[in-house]
């Protein structure tokens, strides 16, 4: 049997290659799968990161990936999970400003996804608008875990508040345990932000008589000491008009919240996540425009690269057009089996040349033993001279008979063996 020029040995060893390279193409095509499961650490029930979540499960379904909510004290213990390689966790919402010390080599952000502003409601008789004015007062600042706690806890040493430092009473209370307290009068002041209270909460607290909130007059300050903070306001009337809630415009500050995840993630993972945050976080609201965010605002954590190309382009052609399942089964077919075929069909066209040109150098090394016997041979020769002629021939046309040749080179043998007989009777003749 003729195997493309191959011997019986070659032929398998080629086909083992060649199997193998299908059987690693077969085990890359499954492995490059998008998981059709991923979790994400948000915040805990009620509060608006846990619903921002749940909006993120809805869609997800839509193309058929389940999202797992596993609820959190907030943006600290979401960090920490999502730098803990044992923890099972994929995605996060993390609030910016959190990273300091942290090992995040193997985190990527896929965009800031909204503004998460600091309220801080007090029930204090005059108005406040510097946080140094809180000094000796019963604060809430929130539970350890959340990045409410943190900027809290920042801001107040920036004033020379610290806990357990004087009068100052920092407490651990917070969300709807924190309004209660202030709204019967056993704390004085709460910071609040989304990621451990529901925005009901928030706002029954500016609606309440009595309660008021900080206005920022030093929010440039602030920006400009910590950098991945924003000033953000909020316009008069603009929760209850009817009501003229607030009674004047508030200056904020805010840090970002951006979606961190892991290196590793899934390349059609983070376009469908990016497709998700643009149809949840794209609206105009209070404190943002349309279409202001995701944004590829890159703070502490690196923006992925196929982050930073879905903000430059958008989906790739077959996702944009396709549903997901169908984008991602073309895609992983054009990427594992197109080159797989691109390398065999010229690998399968070299090998006969190779064969080719390997034999033709076999046969050439005995022309040119048998050129220089029939050299010898023209010339007045010794019997002794001649004998060692005849006996080079017979070794030549030895070797010869074990050479194992392919049926398609089959020409080139024969006619080398009539050659050899030629040069015989040429030497024959030359001895008698």
């Amino acid at each position: 049997m003729d195997n493309f020029g191959l011997g019986r040995n070659a032929a398998i060893a080629v086909m083992i290659v060649v199997g193998l390279l299908a059987i690693l193409a077969c085990l890359w095509f499954f492995y490059s799968a998008p998981p059709k499961t991923i979790t994400i650490t948000c915040g805990e029930k009620g509060s608006l990161y846990y619903g921002v979540a749940e909006k993120y499960a809805t869609i997800l379904a839509r193309d058929g990936v389940k999202l797992v909510l596993l609820t959190s004290a907030g943006s600290v213990e979401n960090l920490r999970r999502l730098t803990d390689p044992a923890f099972k966790v994929d995605i996060g919402f993390v609030q910016a400003g959190l990273a300091k010390g942290k090992d995040i080599e193997d985190l990527v952000s896929l965009g800031s996804v909204s503004y998460q502003p600091l309220l801080v409601f007090h029930r204090l008789p005059q108005p406040v608008e510097r946080l140094a004015q809180l000094a000796g007062r019963r604060i809430a600042v929130g539970h350890e875990g959340s990045g409410t706690r943190l900027l809290a806890l920042t801001l107040l040493s920036a004033n020379g508040i610290e806990p357990g430092g004087g009068t100052t009473k920092i407490l651990d209370l917070e969300g709807e345990g924190a309004a209660a307290a202030l709204l019967k009068g056993e704390i004085d002041v709460v910071f609040l932000m989304a990621d451990s209270a529901s925005s009901r909460t928030m706002r029954s607290l500016l609606q309440s008589p009595g309660i008021h909130l900080v206005n920022f007059t030093q929010a440039d300050g602030y920006v400009r000491r910590i950098g991945y903070l924003s000033k953000l306001k909020i316009p008069e009337g603009a929760m209850d008009f009817g009501k003229n809630i607030p009674d004047r415009e508030i200056t904020l500050v805010s840090p970002t919240v951006e979606l961190i995840a892991r290196k590793n993630i899934h390349p059609a993972l983070s376009d469908l996540l990016l497709s998700t945050a643009m149809e949840i976080h794209g609206r105009a609201a209070l404190f943002q425009n349309r279409g202001e965010f995701p944004a590829a605002w890159e703070n502490e954590y690196r923006i992925s690269d196929d982050a930073k190309r879905f903000y430059k382009s958008g989906k790739t052609f077959f996702y944009r057009y396709l549903p997901f399942w169908l984008a991602s089964l073309i895609n992983r077919i054009l990427v594992v089996f197109v080159p797989l075929i691109l390398i065999l069909i010229p690998g399968f066209k070299t090998i006969p040349a190779l064969l080719q040109w390997r034999m033709k150098l076999r046969i050439n090394r005995w022309y040119r033993l048998l050129l220089l016997v029939e050299q010898d041979t023209g010339a007045q020769q010794s019997a002794e001279k001649l004998a060692e002629l005849a006996r080079r021939i017979d070794e030549i046309e030895s070797e010869l008979h074990r050479m194992k040749v392919p049926a398609s080179y089959g020409d080139q043998f024969y006619a080398l063996r009539t050659h050899i007989h030629f040069v015989r009777n040429k030497l024959q003749a030359a001895g008698s």
